[in-house]
C-alpha cells in the first residue's frame, strides 16, 4: 500500500491525484493523444492489455516508454520480425559450465518479456507460433521452459502494435488471440496545431525531465483497490445486454446486426466493459461507476470482438458503425 494512505476512499482520491500529475509529466514529451494515454492508463490500472494500430512515426514507442518512465517501471521492446522465434521472446535455456568442479547444468536465461511493460511492435509481422509465446505470457503472466514454470513480475502489460498500410508479408491475429486484449486502439493524426508544437519540440534542443510519480507496488495497490469497488446491477445489465445485443444468434437482436455480423463479442467484453468503467470512475475521484462510464469504452472495447460477415464488407460497413448504430438505439 502507498505510504499515507489508511482506506479506499483516501485511496481513490490519491490515485485521482496521481493520474493527473502522471498526465502532466507524459505531456511534456508527448503532444495531444489526451484519449489514447487515458486509455492506456485505464488499460494498465484495470491489468488489461492494449493493441495499438497506427501508421507509422506517431511516436507509440515513445509514449509507452515515457509513461514506464513516470510509472518507474522496466520497460522493453520487442521488434517481431519473420524470424523471431518464442525463445526470443521468453528466453531459453543453456549449459553452464562450474568452472571449479567443471560440472554442467541448464540455466535459465531470462527474455524480454520479463519486464513490467512491454512493447510488441508490429505483432503481426512474426509467425503464430511466436505470436503465440508471447500471448500465452500475457494471459497467465509466466512462462514455462524445459517444465520448469518462471512468473513475471508484477506489474505486467503488454502494449503491441499494429501498421494499418502493410498488410504483405504479416500474420494476422486470431480472433480468439485478439480477445485477449481488453482495447483496440487506434491512433490517429496530430492535430494542425498539434503537429507545429511537435515540429518545434523535436527540432530544438528541447530536453523533458519526466518526473517518476508512482511505482510498481503503488500500481498493484491501485489495480486491488479497482477491483474493490462496487457496481450497482443496473450498471452491469447494461453492459450485458448491449454485448448481447452484438449477437446474431441472439433473437432479441437487430435485424442489421443478423445481416451484418458473424459472430458478437463475448463474456470477455462483459468483463472489461466493466473493470474500464470502474478505473474511469476511480480515475474521476468517483467511488462507482456510471452507465456514462460503460458507453466511454463501447469502440475501443468492442471494436476487435465484433467480426463483420462479407455482407457488411461489401457494403463497407465496419465494426465501429455498427457499435455506433447499437449505441442509437
Amino acid at each position: 500500500m502507498p505510504e499515507k494512505i489508511t482506506n479506499d476512499i483516501e485511496g481513490v482520491e490519491k490515485l485521482s491525484h496521481s493520474i493527473k500529475q502522471i498526465k502532466q509529466e507524459i505531456g511534456k514529451v508527448i503532444i495531444g493523444q489526451e484519449t489514447i494515454i487515458n486509455d492506456l492508463l485505464v488499460s494498465l490500472l484495470a491489468r488489461g492489455h492494449c493493441l495499438l494500430i497506427g501508421v507509422p512515426g506517431l511516436a507509440k514507442t515513445l509514449l509507452i516508454k515515457t509513461l514506464a518512465e513516470v510509472l518507474d517501471l522496466k520497460f522493453n521492446r520487442i521488434q517481431f520480425t519473420p524470424d523471431l522465434m518464442p525463445g526470443d521472446i521468453t528466453g531459453t535455456e543453456i549449459i553452464d559450465e562450474d568452472i571449479a568442479t567443471k560440472q554442467r547444468a541448464f540455466r535459465f536465461i531470462k527474455g524480454p518479456v520479463f519486464a513490467n511493460i512491454i512493447l510488441a511492435d508490429e505483432i503481426n509481422r512474426t509467425p503464430p507460433k511466436t505470436q503465440a509465446a508471447l500471448l500465452e505470457a500475457m494471459q497467465e503472466h509466466k512462462v514455462t521452459a524445459a517444465g520448469v514454470t518462471h512468473k513475471l513480475e508484477e506489474p505486467f502489460f503488454v502494449l503491441a502494435t499494429q501498421n494499418p498500410i502493410e498488410q504483405e508479408g504479416t500474420y494476422p491475429l486470431p480472433e480468439a488471440q485478439l480477445d485477449r486484449f481488453m482495447f483496440n486502439l487506434w491512433l490517429d493524426y496530430p492535430s494542425f496545431d498539434e503537429e507545429i508544437e511537435i515540429i518545434k519540440k523535436t527540432t530544438s534542443d528541447y530536453k523533458p525531465e519526466v518526473k517518476k510519480i508512482l511505482g510498481g507496488e503503488d500500481l498493484i495497490y491501485y489495480q486491488e483497490l479497482i477491483k474493490r469497488v462496487p457496481v450497482a446491477d443496473n450498471v452491469i445489465q447494461f453492459a450485458v445486454n448491449f454485448v448481447n445485443s452484438t449477437r446474431p444468434t441472439n433473437g432479441a437482436s437487430e435485424q442489421f446486426v443478423k445481416d451484418w455480423i458473424s459472430w458478437g463479442a463475448g463474456p470477455r467484453a462483459s468483463q472489461y466493459l466493466i473493470l474500464a468503467a470502474k478505473t474511469r470512475a476511480v480515475i474521476e475521484g468517483r467511488f462507482t461507476p456510471s452507465i456514462d462510464d460503460v458507453k466511454a469504452f463501447l469502440i475501443p472495447v468492442l471494436r476487435h470482438r465484433i467480426i463483420p460477415n462479407f455482407s457488411a464488407e461489401a457494403d463497407g460497413i465496419t465494426s465501429v458503425e455498427i457499435i455506433n448504430r447499437l449505441m442509437k438505439i
